[in-house]
């Protein structure tokens, strides 16, 4: 508690269980307002008895029930705290959390006269090792005992004067369970090791061996099962491996004063038959599996579930009253068998360590208790009727819950003291914690009309009525349509008004809790909610959302080691909208969550960055580009829309690490890609940064909802943002996102072939130009693939057939045979798309015309990646590889460091004093505009960013004029300036001319003139 901030003089004040209740609900209220949490916190309050309404409510509840003959009374195995004295349900627990108790068949091994020294005070008794046991029906198999040589063991007085050997612990539970001669009591007579009994004769039910002897194993558990282990070494792995090794090693039998004829003469007993091990199944697979000896245990462990399993489903048994039998059926008969005859006992203990909020290691008690019927078959079955509407947002939450239907029985729903509700009609029990709250959320729809404001009903709420006045009448006539209306002094408008603030908020529309409580709480909450409106379905719950853990720093929360963090300490340290970030981020799914103090410390970054770009941008509002919309406005403006119904689907689905993901990582990401991409031809549009903004902000403010504010507040928008609308999406452009998605696959593969040629040979002269072949349809023996993969491919699975099938098919495609070594590596190759990209991968044409769309992107393609030109040609202009690898959405890339056209260079000098631009060298292609030069231009002058920028002059004597000593500042007196029209013309003679309207073929020389305006 120091840990947690409270003070010394405080703790002592916790002994008292109320104190605990009117502690920590203001300190959590506090950290959650802190956090920023949106509650209606009139509707809170305490789930006991300190709570006179919530009491009244808890008491009609199980009335309900009851009077449903869904609570029973009577003797029932359950997970018990002897220290504590009652049952230890799963919230009495800090740890075992959803175990309960494990049946086993206590097998009675009978020991021979005369006993061992040690237990010669027992002479003349029944003495019996009882044998923990899952498998009653392989008992026909014993050849043996196994003891732990040096684990504990004691005798004491079982029920009808027999005398049984076990651990004490499992003495402890057999207490509990009335099989000790005094209840609830273990009477020792005598205390010895395992060593003690060591070789001692026992006679072992149903078993063909007159006498087997005890044996050692060094494995043998004290924490699991009696102690004691019966061994079959015809059908578990484990006991024959040890076997062997003690028949294989006279030393090991020396060792522990074994005799020969305890162990030599006993061989494997076949007592069952599968198809794939015969009738001796331990023998076969430690044989196949080439396991020497019982230190071999991961080996073994694989054997043991193998053999168990097709032992359990396929085995059919071949010794005994039950011989041709499955071993599935036989079971609980041959169990039956046993213990009738006496020769054994039904024992129980948890199935895992438990231990109770006490610290006491939990027992399994044989208790009388009142107890809920979750196994009961008709209750059962509408609740899984129920739970296939109920929307739990996972498929392994759901596979959960269809488990837990599978195994729950009953569950006790009473204990002897706590904090709870005291059952209605037998008093000197309580409610227990699982039990209690199981509807409670039907209690919230009106809570606040009965003590809002207080969370422990102390005082009465705006109705006005008194805790006393809810009786169950009047519980039934709110949540029941169907019943009258009660005799009381409650108004009926009162009345009314909890009843219609009910029907207006149920059904229960969302349940969120922990993973943990799907096999106990969740499960108990669709039980009771479709047990009190069993005839109203319309009130029974719609949505499941189950949780994770939290870990900190990938590493589970531990006080102990300190990686720890509270609420208000993160809230304190990183502030609410960074908490909240993070902790969406944190992960989704019922896998544990993760909080990273790194990323928290990147979201502080991130948050406070995108506040500085929103003042930055409304600064230089007036300077944004404004106007038409470009192709690349285009593009952004779909993608702003796209990732508006995206993000919207996301929170929808309670996935908000995916709703940040979309919503702001890749919302930012494809921010920063439209300002790179448009920075080559005006830079961004003014209308689209702020639609950005603004849209930014909405989507981010479930999540930090703080820091959205202020942005809000920057736009000079009216009102909350927590009040606002959610954005309205419109139509998604998805053909031209296609084809924006084309352009950046091209840069990336042309940024990847440049890097790596210019890596692969050092020194050499980098790629300045590249030739990109496009084809507008697949080749022959592509094509017939993608039309087969198309059919062998299932939309709803989202799986192919075999590759042996696919390549069946292929062999009936003319146009594929002679490819067939291709055609599987191309196959795969499309697959391996599908996967990525969907079934759009199979497409045979793309839905865009490839050449246009790379002409819009040519400056963007050319700037980015230092590129003075990219051509593009037609696949069937290309050499034979070009042919082939061009596909339609995948053009064929060669780069070139010298230009591969037909040139002349042209020294094009800027005569402009005091300016960043110099003399530069172009080339100039036949046919080529003045517009496509001045684009040239700009991607060679490192200081330009808009070809528009630029003029080119033309000397009128291209002769002299190069030669002759400029005017300062005068370079138009002896020139022409072109316009963007004029056309460049290559002479034979390797000769440039120009033509425009006023002449045609004028020759230009080898100078011509360009000048840089800031003002275009």
């Amino acid at each position: 508690m120091r840990a947690m901030g409270v003070l010394d003089e405080e703790i002592g004040k916790f002994a008292e269980a109320e104190y605990w209740l009117k502690y920590f609900p203001p300190l959590a209220e506090s950290d959650l307002r802190s956090l920023g949490l949106k509650v209606d916190w009139r509707r809170s309050f305490i789930t006991t008895d300190a709570n006179p309404y919530y009491d009244s409510f808890v008491r009609w509840h199980f009335m309900t029930l009851k009077k449903g003959n869904r609570i029973k009374f009577g003797k029932r195995y359950t997970i018990y705290s002897v220290k504590d004295g009652q049952p230890c349900m799963d919230h009495d627990r800090s740890e075992g959390e959803g175990f309960g108790p494990q049946e086993y068949t206590g097998i009675k091994l009978r020991l021979v006269e005369p006993f061992p020294d040690k237990l010669k005070p027992l002479a003349g008794k029944r003495v019996s090792l009882v044998a923990a046991t899952l498998r009653p029906e392989t008992m026909y198999g014993q050849t043996n005992c196994w003891v732990g040589p040096h684990l504990k063991y004691v005798a004491f007085k079982a029920k009808g004067d027999e005398v049984y050997v076990a651990t004490e612990r499992a003495a402890l539970n057999m207490a509990y369970q009335g099989l000790t001669a005094t209840e609830n009591e273990v009477e020792v007579l005598l205390e010895f090791t395992g060593i003690d009994i060591m070789g001692v004769g026992l006679k072992a039910p149903l078993t063909s061996f007159d006498v087997v002897y005890t044996l050692p194993m060094l494995t043998v558990k004290a924490d699991k099962g009696t102690g004691i282990v019966t061994s079959v070494p015809s059908d578990a792995p484990d006991d024959y491996a040890a076997l062997q090794d003690l028949k294989n090693k006279e030393p090991l039998r020396k060792k522990y004063g074994i005799k020969d004829h305890m162990v030599l003469p006993f061989e494997p007993i076949p007592i069952i038959r599968t198809d794939e091990y015969g009738d001796l199944a331990a023998p076969v697979i430690c044989e196949k599996l080439k396991i020497k000896s019982q230190n071999d245990t991961a080996m073994l462990q694989e054997a043991k579930e193998k053999v168990y399993k097709a032992g359990f489903y396929d085995g059919v048994m071949i010794i005994g009253e039950w011989k041709g039998k499955k071993v599935q059926d036989v079971k609980k008969s041959v169990q039956k068998k046993m213990t009738d005859a006496n020769e054994a006992i039904m024992y129980q203990e948890p199935e895992k360590k438990v231990v109770s909020r006490s610290g006491d290691n939990c027992i399994v008690a044989l208790c009388d208790q009142w107890f809920l019927d979750y196994g009961d078959a008709a209750w059962k079955e509408i609740v899984a009727e129920a739970l296939k509407n109920v929307n739990t947002f996972s498929e392994d939450v759901r596979h959960n819950f269809v488990a837990t239907l599978d195994w729950l029985h009953e569950h006790a729903c009473s204990r002897s003291y706590g904090l709870g509700t005291k059952l209605p009609w037998d008093p000197q029990y309580l409610i227990e914690s699982l039990s209690d709250s199981t509807i409670y959320m039907a209690y919230y729809t009106v809570s606040h009309l009965l003590h809002g404001g207080t969370v422990d009903g102390s005082k009465p709420g705006p109705l006005g009525i008194k805790p006393e006045q809810m009786t169950p009448d009047v519980w039934n006539y709110v949540f029941f349509l169907d019943a009258p209306k009660p005799t009381t002094a409650i108004t009926d408008a009162a009345l009314n008004k909890l009843r219609q603030e009910f029907q207006y908020w149920y059904p229960l529309d969302l349940r969120v809790s922990g993973k943990d409580l799907v096999p106990n709480h969740l499960t108990y909450f669709l039980y009771n909610h479709v047990a009190v409106w069993s005839n109203d379905s319309s009130k029974w719950p719609r949505g499941v959302r189950a949780n994770g853990h939290l870990m900190l720093n990938s590493e589970k929360m531990s006080k102990s080691t300190g990686n720890f963090l509270t609420l208000s300490q993160s809230v304190e340290k990183y502030g609410a909208d960074v908490t909240r970030f993070n902790l969406a981020d944190a992960g989704d799914t019922v896998e544990d969550a993760n909080f990273i103090e790194i990323n928290a410390n990147a979201t502080i970054l991130r948050l406070h960055g995108m506040i500085d770009w929103t003042k930055e941008m409304i600064e230089s509002r007036d300077r944004l580009r404004q106007g038409p919309f470009t192709y690349h406005d285009k593009v952004f403006e779909s993608e702003i829309n796209q990732t508006i119904v995206e993000t919207e689907k996301h929170y929808e689905a309670f996935l908000f690490r995916e709703a940040l993901k979309t919503g702001v990582f890749e919302f930012q990401a494809m921010r920063d890609r439209y300002r790179e991409v448009t920075a080559f031809s005006g830079g961004m549009h003014q209308k689209l940064v702020f639609l950005f903004i603004e849209i930014q902000a909405l989507l981010l403010a479930p999540i930090s909802p703080h820091i959205c504010e202020h942005m809000w507040s920057l736009l000079g928008k009216e009102g909350n943002i927590v009040t606002a609308p959610w954005p309205a999406a419109n139509p998604v452009d998805e053909v031209l996102l296609k084809s924006f998605d084309f352009v950046l696959d091209c840069a990336y593969t042309l940024r990847h072939r440049i890097r790596t040629l210019t890596e692969k040979k050092k020194g050499s002269e980098r790629p300045r130009y590249a030739d990109l072949y496009i084809a507008e349809s697949y080749p022959p023996w592509q094509k017939a693939i993608l039309t087969c993969l198309q059919e062998a491919y299932n939309d709803t699975t989202k799986t192919f057939l075999d590759n042996k099938e696919i390549v069946a098919k292929l062999r009936n495609y003319p146009d594929v045979k002679k490819f067939m070594k291709k055609a599987m590596p191309f196959a795969q190759l499309v697959k391996g798309n599908v996967a990525e990209k969907g079934i759009h991968a199979m497409d045979l044409t793309t839905p865009f015309d490839q050449k246009e769309v790379l002409k819009e992107n040519l400056t963007y393609l050319e700037k980015s990646l230092d590129l003075i030109g990219v051509r593009l040609l037609p696949a069937s202009q290309g050499d034979l590889q070009a042919q082939e690898e061009a596909s339609p959405g995948k053009p064929h890339l060669v780069l070139h460091a010298k230009d591969p056209q037909p040139h002349a260079v042209i020294e094009f000098r800027n005569p402009q004093p005091t300016c960043p631009h110099f003399t530069l060298h172009v080339s100039i292609h036949d046919g080529e505009t003045v517009e496509e030069v001045k684009k040239r231009i700009e991607g060679l002058d490192g200081n330009l960013t808009d070809a528009q920028q630029v003029t080119v002059l033309r000397y009128k004597n291209p002769t002299v004029s190069p030669r002759t000593v400029p005017e300062f500042g005068r370079w138009d007196l002896d020139t022409t300036s072109l316009v963007n029209e004029d056309t460049f013309h290559l002479t034979e003679q390797g000769g440039v001319t120009i033509s425009c309207q006023q002449a045609k073929d004028v020759a230009v020389g080898d100078v011509m003139l360009y000048v840089v305006s800031p003002d275009k």
